[in-house]
């Protein structure tokens, strides 16, 4: 098994009023060059969790961060307008609890974050400033979530 010491949360930054499956992930990461889906798990907003890469297996959803991180995403994260926003339904907040909560038992050092929070920290004061984002996924705040 690898070693984890980072669990990154995503979005798939596609608009709520629309259905994205993983098949639909799929895809779109083969055509962007990837051997297939880069996630190690989906969330779709009905709160089902869908398996994707396997564990064992880097993913290829955060450069420099692969070899040692697991991915998950979440269905949506722009509103109806294509606007980021905190788009999780009631069973994707309790999915995604549930299942970094496990993953956190498994992986006990990982620390949780999102996407953007890899973003380079350009003053160096030890945060990525929103000023610094290079994008907004996973669109909330990740390390506001009580994750035990």
């Amino acid at each position: 098994m690898r070693e984890i010491d980072l669990i990154v949360i995503h979005c798939s930054a596609t608009r709520v009023d629309r259905d994205v499956t993983a098949q639909d992930i799929n895809a779109a990461h083969k055509v962007r060059g990837f051997s297939s889906w880069g996630y190690h798990f989906y969330i779709r907003k009905n709160g089902k969790v869908e398996p994707m890469r396997p564990l064992d297996e880097a993913g290829a959803h955060a450069r420099g961060y692969n070899a040692r991180s697991i991915g998950i995403c979440y269905e949506g994260g722009l509103d109806v307008n294509g606007r980021a926003a905190d788009t999780r339904t009631l069973p994707q907040r309790i999915a995604m609890h549930a299942l970094v909560s496990r993953l956190l038992t498994e992986h006990p050092e990982a620390e949780v974050l999102g996407h953007r929070d890899l973003s380079p920290d350009k003053n160096y004061n030890g945060i990525v400033d929103p000023w610094e984002r290079t994008k907004e996924c996973p669109c909330f705040e990740v390390r506001d979530e009580l994750w035990s």
